[in-house]
């Protein structure tokens, strides 16, 4: 069976209150522009995931929302993980591991820098020093379970980010 995997790190989040934890900060007015653009490049791609999973950081929360309503993607529907905060790779694995097997497309909105290293790891064709905030990749493989992912032949589909250049 055909899978796809799109990874997002979350957008630009505000740094306006110093006090404020790094779990609760909020995306600043760029973060809330990206995301929504970002959902928007996705539909146009066709990547439409069957389930979204997020953490649970309030900057995750507000990119994973953006990003929803722009795919038409119900709200309530959004699973979210703690595990997924300022994860490790194996970590992120793991939530897939979790996924029913009918589902066929997952959309995960996590953090650097274990995204960076988790997208590193998709193909030996790909490579990025930094995963940009709000930036996606997306890799497609054939597997009949999401069990078999560590073990599947993956291709990097898509990479792109905010500040990449598109045509209008």
């Amino acid at each position: 069976m055909n899978r796809t995997l799109i990874m997002i790190r979350h957008a630009k989040s505000s740094w306006a209150n110093p006090a404020q934890s790094d779990f609760e900060r909020p995306l600043n007015e760029r973060g809330k522009k990206d995301a929504p653009e970002m959902g928007a490049r996705l539909k146009k791609a066709g990547l439409i995931p069957q389930l979204i999973i997020a953490s649970t950081a309030v900057r995750t929360k507000e990119t994973a929302t953006y990003i929803a309503k722009q795919l038409g993607y119900d709200v309530a529907l959004i699973r979210w993980e703690d595990k997924l905060y300022h994860c490790l790779p194996s970590a992120l694995e793991e939530v897939l591991y979790g996924v029913k097997n009918s589902i066929k497309s997952v959309l995960i909105v996590a953090h650097n820098p274990g995204i960076t290293e988790f997208v590193n790891q998709l193909s030996p064709n790909f490579f990025t020093n930094n995963m940009p905030t709000c930036g996606v990749v997306a890799a497609s493989f054939e597997a009949e379970k999401w069990e078999d992912f560590p073990v599947s032949k993956r291709k990097v589909i898509i990479f792109d980010y905010p500040k990449n250049e598109h045509d209008s």
